[in-house]
């Protein structure tokens, strides 16, 4: 019986089961929408196409020598590229695009200004984990792309 009273029919469970796979059903398809409709899992739009060049493109990233530290404090983002021998290198263009790891929604390009270590912007992140790309290309043409995360702490 239920609090009512009434007897517990198997209408009742029906219902009760319903409901149940109900509530379950509709908050899958809601997680699955918001996957789907946040990152479609594409980094180029064809994968046959680049890799391609792959080869070639690392290849020549390589021989350039470059690495890169980046790092995020207090609003501010510094970028110091180096050479193989730990000089600075300042290339003919340099651009930086920082987003969060599985949408584009968040991502912005701050404004870089060259320093004596490296380069710094100013960008206002939120605690979490960031995906930054850098794209510079060199005085003879050559392109040096690298992904890296960045993380930012939350303020204590």
């Amino acid at each position: 019986m239920n609090s009512r009273g009434r007897p517990l029919t198997g209408r009742d469970v029906a219902l009760i089961f319903a409901l149940f796979f109900g509530v379950i059903l509709a908050a899958n398809l809601t997680l699955l929408f918001n996957a789907v409709s946040t990152f479609s899992g594409l980094v180029v739009p064809n994968s046959y196409v680049a890799s391609q060049s792959f080869d070639r493109n690392r290849e020549a990233q390589e021989a350039l020598g470059w690495s890169l530290n980046l790092d995020y404090a207090d609003g501010t983002v510094t970028l110091a590229m180096r050479d193989s021998e730990g000089r600075i290198v300042r290339p003919a263009s340099l651009d930086l695009t920082i987003g969060r790891p599985t949408t584009e929604r968040d991502d912005i390009q701050p404004a870089l200004i060259a320093g004596p270590d490296g380069y710094t912007a100013t960008a206002d992140l939120a605690p979490g984990i960031w995906r930054a790309e850098i794209e510079a290309t060199d005085f003879e043409g050559e392109t040096f792309r690298q992904r890296l995360n960045l993380y930012v702490p939350a303020p204590k």
